[in-house]
C-alpha cells in the first residue's frame, strides 16, 4: 500500500462534487486526452512546470538559477525549453513573483487527511464530505484506497469522481471504501470516443455497467461538449446504453471554456479553439432529447 501520491490541487467550498459542501482533491495523471479537458495540468502522471507570463517582473533570477540553460527571459515573460527542463523547479523556489509555479507535489496520506480534515466542521454541518478527482485518482490505487480508509474512520463522507478508465480491479477496490462514485459518461460511440478522448470506451462502458450490477451507489455525469456529444445520435446512444444497464438519469455538465488560458502557460496546444458555450436554449434542447429516450436530467452542473 502506497503511502504518498501527487496531486495538484485541493478545492475548498464545493457544490458539484457530491452531497453538501465539499473539499476536492485532484489527483495527477490520467490515461485519457480529452480534447476539451479543462485540466491539463492534471493530465500527465509526473510534475508540470507552469509559467504565468503576466507575472514576471525580469529579474532574471529563474534564468540564473535553472543549471539546464532551459530558461530565457524575453519582453513577453519568461520563456521556457521543456526539452531541456529537468523539473528541478529551482526556478519556482527563486520567483519573487510567482511568474513559475509547480504543477502537482507529493504528499502523505496523513498530510492530505489532516489538510482536508481542517474543513470537518463544514462537512458536518452542510452534510459534506472529500471528493477524490484529477485527472483520474484510479491511476494512483493504493494511494486512492489508504486515502479513503483514513477518511472513513474519521466518519467522513466520500466520493470519486472517474472517468472509469481504469482497471476493474482497482475500481472494485477503492468503491468498496466510497459512499458515492461520480462517474463521467462522454461518448458510447466508439470511434468518436477514441478521436476525442484518445482511448477507447469499451472498459468504461463494461465497468459502468459492472459498478450498477454490483448495487453501486453511482451518481452517471456527462460532460456537455458542442459538437462532440450534443447531438441527438450521442445523445441516443448514451440513453440507450444507460437504460440497458438499468440507470435512467443523470446530470448534465455543461462546457465552459475557463481552463483554456491553462494550456499556454504549459505550452500546450488546445485543440478546440472554437469551441463555445452551449446557451441555455440549447442545455435544455438537451435536457427534452434525453427525455425523450427515457433520461431524467437530474440536475445541470
Amino acid at each position: 500500500m502506497s503511502d504518498r501520491g501527487l496531486i495538484f490541487n485541493i478545492q475548498r467550498f464545493s457544490l458539484h462534487d457530491g452531497p453538501g459542501i465539499r473539499t476536492v482533491v485532484f489527483f495527477k495523471g490520467c490515461p485519457l486526452h480529452c480534447q476539451w479537458c479543462q485540466n491539463p495540468e492534471g493530465i500527465g502522471v509526473n510534475r508540470n512546470l507552469f509559467r504565468y507570463r503576466d507575472r514576471c517582473i525580469g529579474c532574471m533570477a529563474c534564468q540564473d538559477a535553472c543549471s539546464g540553460g532551459a530558461i530565457s527571459i524575453t519582453d513577453s515573460g519568461p520563456l521556457i525549453d521543456r526539452a531541456k527542463c529537468r523539473l528541478c523547479l529551482e526556478c519556482v523556489t527563486v520567483c519573487p513573483a510567482g511568474a513559475l509555479e509547480a504543477a502537482g507535489r507529493e504528499v502523505s496520506v496523513s498530510e492530505l487527511a489532516e489538510e482536508v480534515l481542517k474543513d470537518r466542521i463544514i462537512f458536518e454541518e452542510s452534510g459534506g464530505g472529500v471528493t477524490i478527482s484529477g485527472g483520474e485518482p484510479l491511476l494512483q490505487p493504493a494511494f486512492l484506497v489508504a486515502l479513503l480508509k483514513t477518511l472513513k474512520e474519521q466518519g467522513i463522507h466520500t466520493a470519486i469522481e472517474t472517468s472509469g478508465c481504469a482497471p476493474c480491479q482497482a475500481l472494485e477496490e477503492a468503491v468498496l471504501w466510497a459512499d458515492l462514485i461520480l462517474y463521467d459518461l462522454k461518448l458510447v460511440d466508439a470511434g468518436k470516443s477514441s478521436y476525442y478522448t484518445g482511448g477507447t470506451n469499451a472498459l468504461i462502458l463494461g465497468n459502468l455497467k459492472a459498478l450498477v450490477g454490483k448495487g453501486r451507489r453511482i451518481r452517471v455525469r456527462m460532460p456537455l461538449i458542442p459538437t462532440i456529444n450534443d447531438d441527438r445520435d450521442s445523445l441516443q446512444q448514451a440513453a440507450f446504453f444507460l437504460r440497458e444497464i438499468g440507470i435512467d438519469e443523470l446530470e448534465l455538465i455543461p462546457y465552459h471554456n475557463l481552463g483554456t488560458a491553462k494550456y499556454t502557460g504549459l505550452d500546450l496546444e488546445y485543440k478546440l479553439p472554437n469551441l463555445r458555450e452551449l446557451s441555455p436554449g440549447q442545455i435544455a434542447a438537451v435536457k427534452s432529447t434525453l427525455n425523450e429516450y427515457g433520461i431524467t436530467v437530474k440536475s445541470e452542473v
